[in-house]
């Protein structure tokens, strides 16, 4: 005589309400731009600071910062800080707009637009800059 066994049923998976949503990646690059620019104002105030130190030490860190490479640093410095200022606004919107829940996919489209725009003016101009102090 056998008896039936009951077995478990198999866990159901269940996947991320945010994967691949516009807001995660939003999420996700806010961060990304921030730690980035948290990381540029520590090795700024360091270098900075090098010239209480040693004023030859500090003469040699900002020459090395009139290279193409840094100049092409600059660029993405100015893109992290543009996209993580507009996305700060648009969290904000969220969080203290009663409305802000409702409309924020709107303000994400919007702020990306927006950081296109003035990225594109600012890289050319950057770039340009960059071509003629090269």
């Amino acid at each position: 005589m056998s008896t039936h066994t009951e077995v478990a049923p198999e866990p159901v998976r269940r996947r991320s309400l945010y994967r691949g949503d516009p807001g995660m990646w939003s999420w996700v690059l806010h961060r990304i731009t921030g730690v980035s620019i948290f990381f540029f104002l520590f090795v700024h105030v360091l270098d900075t600071a090098m010239i209480r130190v040693n004023p030859d030490t500090y003469t040699q860190i900002i020459d090395t910062y009139k290279s193409p490479i840094i100049g092409l640093m600059e660029i993405g410095l100015v893109a992290c800080v543009l996209y993580h200022a507009l996305n700060g606004v648009r969290i904000i919107l969220v969080d203290f707009w009663s409305k802000g829940p409702k409309y924020q996919r709107q303000m994400l489209w919007t702020i990306l637009g927006i950081f296109f725009v003035v990225f594109a003016a600012a890289a050319v101009r950057l770039l340009a800059i960059l071509i003629d102090h090269a």
